[in-house]
């Protein structure tokens, strides 16, 4: 028996339709998916490392319904997901000074920079794999993979950037799932589009309140930088506030 085989035999149980929703035969997988996808999404949100485990729940679930789909990237992608979920749990507990937990904060321009530049080639790439594996949607497969293991990378490392790849991704999956008949799946990424908004001025708050207490804190006031570092400097994420 191949992998494949081996794979589509375990999650068989997952794919059982539960109801009918317009062209979308629902499955307990997308159900799920559903639920847990909405909770960590608002976990995030609250910047609560609670989103980890929850997130990890949620890969599973959309590991099965992907894989049915036939959308091999984003099946794939959950597996990446699941291992990056445990990566940035530990980060956040453990990834702030003196192995405190780890604060909000804003990505080094560097990393941006590099991220920025990895996405053509990882897209081209994954698109060109793609293609030959048979997806359905090779290149907004390829895109959206791409976008979402940046958005990914910079939620484990908690800085506020992450948020602006999540609604690149969102705006691409949305029309994606719908042609494709996943209707369910259309309207939660729909809600993350709006959850991700909602993140996105939540941790702008916080960096803001915390920029206002660091000045208030020692005497620099509100245009005060705090200490010697330029504004790619990583100790932008040590000034800000915690969840």
């Amino acid at each position: 028996m191949t992998v494949p085989d081996m794979l589509s035999g375990l999650i068989a149980p997952l794919n059982q339709q539960v109801f009918q929703l317009s062209q979308d035969a629902v499955t307990w997988s997308e159900l799920l998916g559903f639920a847990t996808g909405a909770v960590c999404v608002w976990l995030c949100v609250r910047a609560s490392v609670w989103n980890f485990p929850v997130g990890i729940a949620n890969n599973l679930f959309f590991l099965a319904l992907f894989w049915s789909a036939r959308l091999y990237a984003d099946a794939s992608l959950q597996v990446v997901y699941l291992l990056l979920a445990a990566h940035g749990w530990l980060l956040w507990l453990r990834g702030g000074e003196r192995r405190s937990r780890r604060r909000v904060g804003h990505a080094p321009r560097s990393t941006l920079l590099v991220l920025l530049a990895l996405l053509v080639p990882a897209t081209w790439g994954l698109t060109v794999l793609l293609t030959r594996a048979h997806d359905v949607a090779p290149f907004w497969d390829a895109l959206t993979t791409a976008l979402s293991l940046a958005a990914q990378w910079l939620l484990n490392a908690k800085q506020i950037e992450n948020w602006y790849f999540w609604i690149a991704a969102d705006l691409v999956y949305i029309p994606l799932y719908f042609t494709k008949g996943l209707d369910l799946t259309g309207i939660v990424y729909v809600l993350f589009l709006a959850m991700c908004l909602t993140g996105l001025r939540s941790w702008r708050g916080e960096l803001a309140a915390a920029g206002s207490a660091t000045g208030a804190g020692d005497g620099t006031g509100a245009g005060g930088t705090g200490d010697s570092g330029g504004p790619g400097d990583t100790g932008a994420t040590d000034r800000t506030v915690t969840a």
